[in-house]
């Protein structure tokens, strides 16, 4: 018995059909996505937040501001003295802007050629995000003495700004410095894993981390009255640290900001004259908890890594001055300055 396969198509129109059906399918389907309602699609996610959406308030101050382009960073400064007078570059710490060394200035300028910065971060200047390290800093510096000052200068910083200034000790360009002063600076008490006990995570540390976690980086989170729980702050935020950006802590706490800049390997390589001068201080005993910016220990150790790399230092111990001595006693600084700088060559 035969089987009549008149009812069957052909294999080759069976092929043929399959393929218009495939097609049909994938015509059909962008349709199909377009037709989707618009509730059913995710949404984008929100941009994050930037460093220009936190909105940095300023007020007007004693010396006229300039701004100088650096490349990544445009850096905020005040200058003031005669050009005929020896440079002076003074850089202020952690949370403070230039203007925190505007009563000094007043004194300096007899005999000095003032300038005062903004570093990234602080004041006017950019902020930086991600972008926080002693390295970028001192080359912000690096850059400034070089199209701004344009000469050989004194280098005096304050706390952060005191590491900066042994910073350029070390790694300015050929002949842009002629000493370096450190206002108490928080030599190997501000790295994470320092050559000279105690760590930052036993200093300022702990304060930092509340600065950051309550207020965010650039602001982001600005939670000042959980800070104040915290931290027993004032009522509302200095305008000092309105104008700083909170991931300048964040980088001190997690040792970002000195990941590529050991403290002893930087003091090993000072190349000009240094000052150091150590302000009030205490060590607890029973935890090794320093209060203050550096340790007697670290203070000694800074000395001998310096002398050994054959430059010559200075220590001047003021256990009753504040941390920025400048803002507190600006007669008292500007005559440690002066009566340190007559005694440099050139």
């Amino acid at each position: 018995m035969s089987t009549s396969t008149t009812d069957r198509p052909p294999a080759s129109q069976g092929t043929n059909a399959t393929r218009r059906s495939l097609m049909r399918a994938a015509i059909a389907a962008p349709v199909l996505v377009a037709a989707t309602p618009a509730a059913a699609q995710t949404p984008p996610a929100p941009a994050a937040p930037t460093a220009q959406d936190y909105q940095r308030t300023f007020v007007p101050h004693g010396y006229p501001e300039q701004t100088a382009d650096l490349g990544e960073v445009a850096m905020n400064y005040a200058v003031t003295g005669s050009p005929s007078n020896p440079a002076l570059l003074l850089i202020p710490g952690q949370t403070e802007s230039w203007w925190g060394y505007e009563a000094a200035m007043r004194i300096l300028e007899a005999n000095f050629q003032v300038f005062a910065v903004d570093l990234r971060g602080q004041g006017r200047s950019t902020w930086t995000p991600g972008r926080y390290t002693l390295d970028n800093m001192g080359n912000d510096l690096v850059r400034f003495i070089a199209t701004v000052v344009k000469r050989p200068v004194v280098t005096a910083g304050c706390s952060s700004g005191g590491v900066l200034s042994a910073w350029l000790s070390a790694y300015a360009l050929p002949g842009q410095l002629r000493g370096a002063i450190c206002e108490d600076p928080p030599l190997f008490a501000s790295e994470v894993i320092p050559a000279y006990a105690p760590s930052i995570r036993q200093a300022a540390g702990p304060r930092f981390r509340l600065y950051f976690t309550y207020l965010g980086d650039q602001w982001q989170v600005g939670d000042w009255n959980g800070l104040r729980a915290r931290a027993g702050m004032p009522p509302s935020p200095s305008q000092m640290l309105k104008e700083y950006d909170p991931e300048w802590a964040r980088a001190f706490w997690e040792g970002t900001v000195a990941a590529s800049c050991r403290h002893d390997r930087m003091l090993a390589a000072a190349k000009v004259p240094m000052l150091l001068t150590h302000h009030r201080r205490s060590v607890d005993p029973a935890t090794g908890n320093l209060t203050g910016a550096i340790s007697d220990l670290q203070a000694q150790k800074a000395g001998d890594i310096i002398k050994a790399a054959g430059q010559p230092f200075d220590y001047v111990s003021l256990p009753d001055a504040a941390h920025a001595m400048h803002q507190t006693e600006p007669g008292r600084y500007a005559g440690i300055v002066g009566d340190w700088a007559k005694k440099l060559a050139g």
